[in-house]
């Protein structure tokens, strides 16, 4: 089959390798498309968990080609998603069912072999059928709004709470609506891109399009919308510098959620004593495990709706052009690749 290896990071070929065996437990997914997020650009750059040589992709959808031998519940031609996964079951932490947090935490994708190729290997118990009203492009939306429903999990949002949200990108734009329809009183997303905050003034969710480089005419802006600072501040952009601004918007006992993902070299400086006498909660938010039936509820509800968020389309041959695109940040959402 045909595969976009890595070998080490920044280097990557798209190879004939050996389609992966199903083993008795598995089945083996035809992939018709798999989503490019800003994961992949750290993946690529070498500063994520992944190990290398690596087949990345972890926002796939298919058809079931085989299943192995013990495998009741799925067929030959079951339009499915997977969870991309892989959890121990034994160590520490899945012992105390925080499964997040596995030891060994493997990840199709990240860790292991991914979806950017003509088929994948997953264990069954990570299949999940989707209805032939869900098309594969909006299907390779489950895995980030399955981790949006696990940051949503997190937050844990009290009904009437004022959000503010920095960053519109995919995952941003459907954790927004998951933070509407799940009783925040006022959802605020900051930008600079007009295009994207017209995709979230289209879903009812206030925006405010601030400027790179003025800071005090961006607080003008913000605090207009709720002069008393915000219940809940969420970085989504992967910014440490927007991660930092994000505690100039909190008020006593506020919550700030590191969402997007930072260089793992990045570092803020925050007050102790405000965390102490302020009562802040710095929340992180990492992938999601046990989180996809939801997403696909989500979905195929239209609870969260990702209609206008495909802005280009890719052959997997093509992938370092997709790859470019996803990293300029600019004039896009979110990028599919075809097998």
């Amino acid at each position: 089959m045909k595969a976009l290896v890595y070998d080490e990071p920044k280097k990557f070929s798209i190879k004939e390798i050996e389609t992966p065996k199903c083993g008795d437990n598995q089945v083996l997914i035809r992939v018709n498309v798999c989503g490019v997020c800003k994961t992949d650009i750290h993946i690529h750059n070498g500063d994520f968990i992944s190990k290398f040589p690596l087949t990345p992709g972890h926002e796939f959808a298919g058809v079931v080609e085989k299943v192995g031998a013990n495998v009741t519940d799925f067929k030959s031609g079951d339009r499915v998603v997977a969870d991309n996964t892989v959890l121990c079951g034994y160590c520490y932490y899945c012992r105390r069912n925080q499964p997040l947090y596995c030891d060994n935490f493997y990840s199709l994708g990240v860790t292991g072999p991914g979806g950017f190729a003509e088929y994948v290997v997953v264990n069954h118990d990570k299949v999940f059928k989707i209805s032939d009203d869900l098309s594969f492009d909006t299907a390779s939306f489950v895995e980030p709004t399955a981790c949006a429903i696990h940051g949503m999990d997190r937050i844990n949002i009290k009904n009437g709470d004022t959000v503010l949200m920095f960053g519109s990108g995919p995952t941003g734009i459907i954790l927004a609506q998951l933070l509407k329809h799940g009783g925040a009183g006022k959802v605020v997303v900051a930008a600079p891109s007009q295009f994207k905050l017209d995709v979230l003034n289209n879903l009812g969710i206030d925006t405010v399009k601030i400027e790179r480089d003025n800071d005090s005419a961006n607080e003008a802006k913000i605090r207009e919308l709720s002069p008393k600072g915000y219940d809940v501040i969420i970085d989504a952009t992967g910014a440490f510098s927007v991660l930092q601004l994000c505690f100039k918007y909190a008020k006593k006992g506020s919550k700030i959620v590191v969402y997007g993902v930072c260089d793992a070299s990045d570092k803020i400086e925050i007050s102790p004593y405000d965390v102490f006498s302020q009562e802040y909660e710095i929340i992180g938010s990492f992938a999601q495990t046990h989180c996809f039936d939801r997403a696909i509820n989500a979905l195929e509800t239209s609870i969260v709706k990702v209609d206008n968020l495909v802005t280009h389309k890719f052959n997997l041959s093509d992938y370092a052009e997709a790859l470019d695109v996803v990293a300029s940040g600019k004039n896009n959402m979110k990028v599919l690749i075809y097998s």
